[in-house]
């Protein structure tokens, strides 16, 4: 956890329907919500101010970010034209030196998962490196042509994403499962592998199951019962986090966190985000799901070494799951409330247990 002393969350802004549930998240941590005082700064990252700034704003707010420690993003477009500005969040991502990405799924009540499924289940994937990046090329023609791709990963990314996996293993009661294919690769992907074993020996309270990453993917489909955490390589980390969000039926339950570690491989900046893209199709008309916007609220909060922080941050992560449990949800899951409405009503479970807790 980062200690500060009065919380900044920069926020970065974003487009169409990306923007309107960020707005409606930060509802949900408004000092007489959680009654923690928490500053906002304000960065705005729609596809228009970064085309006229040439990305200058993108770079300025990673820079807020580095100072203030905690960063929530609205969902971004990402403009396909070659030339253009490209993705923000590889900009922030490098900016930060984030390593590790984190996201979870779990089960929605009322939304059936596949197979039977009921365990969160965490992907810790590292941020940078592997198949992403890599230099790409083709010699020869015809049928001989041949494509090649150098790829890289780095011993201290996957020292952070192996030690991570286990520290957040500790704090969420889980079993690190699966890994890298790393008897196919031995070198390149044992790495991986290597720091593992070696965060396995300084965690041994910790459940250790190492899979290669096919077995994993086939014994996910099969497992019901302890909630998992799974290091992975980029790549892998990438399909994997996929998989395990549409295994829980929906997508509107996890969260995605970015993150940089310090020397000691503490988080040392930490920026919070959904999942999901922009849905230009609900773009105006109050009907998207702000969960998966409300629960990166949460899981930030969850990273502020404060009281009323950890409070708060189980407050709306119970507070989101009571909702939908109780039928109110908008129309994804088969519910009638309007974005707004559901936040309204997360907001008024997230204030009656505050007030309850103060009591005990």
């Amino acid at each position: 956890m980062i200690a500060v002393a009065t919380p900044t969350i920069v926020v970065l802004g974003g487009d169409q329907t990306g923007q309107e549930l960020l707005v409606e998240a930060l509802r949900v941590i408004a000092p007489d919500v959680i009654g923690l005082p928490i500053q906002l700064e304000h960065f705005d990252l729609s596809l228009e101010k970064r085309r006229a700034t040439k990305n200058a704003i993108v770079m300025e707010a990673a820079e807020a970010m580095k100072r203030a420690k905690f960063g929530l993003k609205a969902a971004t477009i990402t403009p396909e034209g070659k030339g253009d500005v490209g993705s923000p969040n590889a900009i922030v991502r490098q900016a930060i030196d984030g390593k590790v990405i984190v996201r979870t799924g779990r089960r929605i009540p009322g939304v059936r998962p596949v197979a039977g499924i009921h365990a969160p289940i965490s992907v810790v994937r590292m941020a940078v490196g592997d198949a992403y990046g890599a230099k790409e090329w083709r010699e020869g023609t015809g049928d001989d042509e041949v494509a090649f791709r150098t790829e890289r990963i780095e011993r201290g990314v996957c020292r952070v994403v192996a030690e991570y996996a286990f520290f957040h293993a500790r704090k969420t009661g889980s079993k690190v499962f699966g890994g890298p294919k790393y008897t196919v690769s031995p070198v390149y992907e044992g790495m991986l592998k290597e720091e593992m074993d070696a965060a396995a020996a300084r965690y041994p309270d910790i459940a250790y199951e190492p899979q290669l990453i096919d077995a994993t993917y086939a014994l996910l489909i099969s497992t019901s019962g302890d909630p998992l955490v799974i290091p992975s390589l980029n790549r892998d980390g990438d399909c994997l986090s996929d998989l395990v969000m549409q295994l829980f039926g929906s997508i509107a339950g996890a969260e995605s966190v970015l993150m940089s570690f310090d020397a000691d491989l503490k988080p040392d900046v930490v920026m919070a985000e959904a999942p999901h893209g922009t849905a230009p199709r609900l773009f105006g008309k109050n009907v998207a799901n702000p969960m998966a916007m409300i629960l990166a609220c949460g899981a930030l909060l969850s990273h502020i070494d404060d009281r009323r922080a950890t409070n708060a941050s189980r407050a709306i992560y119970e507070g989101v799951l009571e909702t939908v449990r109780e039928g109110i949800s908008t129309s994804d899951l088969g519910g009638q409330s309007s974005t707004t409405e559901f936040t309204d009503a997360v907001i008024s479970k997230i204030k009656s247990k505050l007030d309850v807790w103060a009591t005990l």
